[in-house]
């Protein structure tokens, strides 16, 4: 079997296979150019015009001949288009890393990309061979600790989780009935994102937003702009130690995956207590399949090893999450999955 190459001749067979492998191993190289182009600011810089690399360099303060080698690789990559020779303007996905877009992916982008995430995937050999969460390894601290001895970046973690879960919270309201509960609660709910999609869609409901005083730091902003500021109570604490009362449905959004089983029974104790017994315990979190399907492109395995570096948890498949609701308390009731393009799952639960 042959393939056709840039020059339109039959190339040989398993030179695709090659080409792919070759792109793997490449892809550090990717996630620095990203980085590196998101922090310098170069899409908002470009915006929706043509810019030169010259006339970029001369804005940002870089060397001009290495400012258009960065343009190319990032035209290479999709992001940027050159339109004439040194001359350049975002596409459509370049326009997504610009902070000043709806939509924007650039938070998330910056985060994921910054080299104190970085460091602990350096050690990802030693964590596969131990089981150790790297990130501590190279820090000596955990990340939430590590972020919250530096607000500049706590703020942007705050940022992209809140993107990151805009997708789901533009679905969840309308594929689960809110409307029949009196108290939403949302435990680690970060700027109240899915909370405040779900009362918007639901008038019914109040919400009371749990979470560290880091991590409701950008929630009443949140909360005042979308006109809820009456509906949210916000309430600061440690899920490892004590769950609000006071709800009929406890809502946990991206929250399971960052810890390992035991802790994970910790929050989920914590939350039986207080919830009635005719409550609803609900998780949304993406869930794997007991098999890898073939030919899957699911990012989601590689969140998994993002969890085993960064923080210690895991992704889960429906086994995992059967076994972890009857450590807290719980009894698994159904999950149900998003449609595409979101990962995530609707994992409903009732007390035991």
């Amino acid at each position: 079997m042959t393939t056709t190459g840039n020059d339109g001749e039959q190339a040989p067979a398993g030179w695709q296979e090659r080409r792919t492998v070759v792109q793997l191993a490449f892809g550090y190289m990717t996630t620095q150019t990203l980085g590196t182009a998101v922090r310098l600011g170069v899409f908002e810089r470009i915006g929706g015009k043509e810019c030169t690399a010259a006339g970029l360099a001369a804005e940002l303060g870089t060397q001009p001949q290495a400012t258009h080698r960065l343009l190319r690789a990032l035209a290479c990559l999709q992001l940027l288009t050159e339109t004439a020779p040194g001359t350049f303007t975002t596409t459509a996905t370049g326009d997504l890393l610009r902070a000043d877009v709806p939509g924007t992916m650039a938070a998330g982008a910056r985060m994921f990309t910054d080299p104190s995430l970085q460091r602990g995937w350096d050690l990802l050999e030693e964590g596969i061979r131990t089981g150790a969460t790297t990130f501590d390894t190279v820090f000596g601290t955990d990340f939430f600790s590590y972020l919250r001895e530096r607000p500049e970046l706590s703020a942007e973690f705050n940022a992209a989780m809140s993107q990151a879960t805009q997708l789901a919270a533009a679905a969840v309201p309308e594929h689960y009935d809110f409307g029949r509960f009196g108290t939403v609660v949302d435990v680690g709910g970060g700027d109240g994102t899915l909370l405040s999609a779900i009362l918007r869609a639901h008038p019914r409901p109040r919400g009371i937003l749990y979470d560290t005083p880091e991590g409701l730091a950008q929630a009443p902003e949140r909360l005042a702009r979308d006109g809820l500021t009456d509906r949210v109570a916000l309430e600061s604490g440690d899920f490892f130690a004590s769950a609000p009362p006071g709800g009929d449905l406890y809502l946990l959004k991206s929250v399971i995956h960052d810890w390992n089983d035991e802790r994970c029974a910790t929050i989920l104790r914590h939350i039986r207590k207080v919830v009635p017994d005719s409550g609803t315990l609900l998780i949304v979190e993406p869930v794997l399949p007991p098999t890898v399907p073939a030919g899957t492109t699911d990012l989601t395995y590689l969140s998994d090893l993002n969890m085993l570096v960064t923080v210690g948890g895991r992704e889960r498949t429906a086994e995992d999450f059967t076994a972890l609701c009857a450590q807290g308390g719980f009894r698994l009731t159904g999950i149900t999955p998003l449609p595409r393009p979101n990962s995530f799952h609707l994992i409903e639960a009732a007390p035991a």
